[in-house]
């Protein structure tokens, strides 16, 4: 993996509505040059949840172009080849994932699901606010990785470092703490 090389990343997760549409969105905006990524989920919702937009607008985050999707569409001989896969939520770590061609690096950063949340209005928005903080966290680190120097072995064990980091961590200070107001 040459240094200059954009590397290809698909995050998944089971409905594709939020966690790793909040991944697709931080990533290739922060990895711009580097990083290119997308989503998709096993049981896709065939939408972006309305919360996850909302904050991802706020954040100045193009939305336009995301959309929930199958993971399908990156399995087949058209998809781009995946450099790394990513799952967010426990539900599709443990499901048999297609293969996917090249060998990818895997790893899973598993977030609670923001979608599911209970309590009241606010309480819901800050389950949402957390899975970003959470995702942008560790996407900061993982953009920061020097992953031409790193051999295969030191590379996923930094990958799998990347999925304990929780929301409350400050990795990349980008795109403040105004989440809450």
């Amino acid at each position: 993996m040459a240094s200059e090389e954009c590397f290809n990343v698909l995050f998944l997760c089971s409905g594709n509505s939020a966690r790793s549409i909040f991944a697709e969105a931080i990533l290739n905006q922060e990895g711009k040059g580097r990083f290119r990524a997308w989503s998709a989920g096993s049981e896709p919702k065939g939408e972006v949840h309305p919360r996850a937009l909302e904050l991802l607008e706020k954040m100045s985050y193009p939305t336009a172009e995301l959309r929930s999707k199958s993971w399908d569409e990156f399995a087949g001989g058209e998809a781009p080849e995946m450099d790394f896969v990513i799952t967010v939520c426990d539900k599709a770590a443990q499901e048999v994932c297609p293969v996917w061609p090249g060998q990818p690096m895997t790893a899973h950063w598993g977030v609670p699901d923001p979608v599911v949340a209970e309590g009241s209005t606010t309480e819901r928005h800050l389950a949402f606010v957390d899975a970003y903080r959470m995702l942008r966290n560790r996407i900061a680190v993982f953009v920061n990785l020097p992953i031409a120097s790193l051999d295969r072995l030191s590379l996923r064990r930094r990958m799998d470092e990347i999925g304990q980091i929780g929301p409350e961590d400050q990795a990349g200070g980008t795109k403040g703490d105004a989440l809450t107001g």
